[in-house]
């Protein structure tokens, strides 16, 4: 018996789908593996697509892209509660000093994906700011298009973006943690 997504859409549509799937994947992948992990990314950027290929794309609400990472960062919300423990745990990795080969290995894997401090001051925003944040700083999104992906008026991204951007220079001690972010 074939699977629900192999009688959903006609082929021509499928088609329409590997494009929009080689298209963006990479990007999806990336904004995913950022806020929470690479293995997570694996199976979180397949679930977007299957998602979105399974609701199919209305023209009316505009480009694909912003609506991708919509879908993306709705399902990063699920894992809402892990990602800011690993926030945490990434602050107070940076913060304790090396005991063993897994408190070495935490650390340089802390390191390698962002500071403590920054971690710790991400992990201090609300929910809603920390999603503006990095749909902007690690999904490379426009205010549009964080607007369209979160479904709000783009003056509340502004406002969050605003907002978070003071709360985490006041964290990092006047530091740009946009420029940080990026990579």
């Amino acid at each position: 018996m074939a699977g629900p997504a192999d009688l959903t859409h006609p082929p021509d549509v499928r088609a329409d789908w590997e494009e929009v799937f080689s298209t963006h994947f990479a990007g999806i992948h990336r904004y995913i593996a950022r806020r929470l992990s690479e293995d997570v990314a694996d199976d979180l950027a397949a679930e977007v697509f299957l998602a979105a290929y399974r609701k199919g794309h209305d023209p009316s609400r505009g480009e694909v892209k912003p609506w991708l990472y919509g879908i993306a960062t709705h399902l990063i919300s699920r894992h809402h509660r892990s990602e800011s423990r690993k926030w945490r745990a990434l602050s107070r990795t940076a913060e304790r000093p090396e005991h063993s080969h897994e408190d070495a290995t935490l650390t340089r894997v802390a390191a390698s994906a962002l500071t403590g401090t920054l971690a710790g001051a991400l992990a201090g925003l609300k929910r809603r700011d920390r999603d503006v944040v990095l749909l902007h700083a690690l999904g490379g999104l426009s205010h549009a298009e964080v607007a369209t992906a979160l479904d709000i008026p783009a003056g509340t991204v502004a406002s969050r973006l605003s907002r978070a951007r003071k709360q985490l220079r006041s964290a990092l001690g006047d530091a740009n943690p946009l420029e940080d972010l990026r990579g």
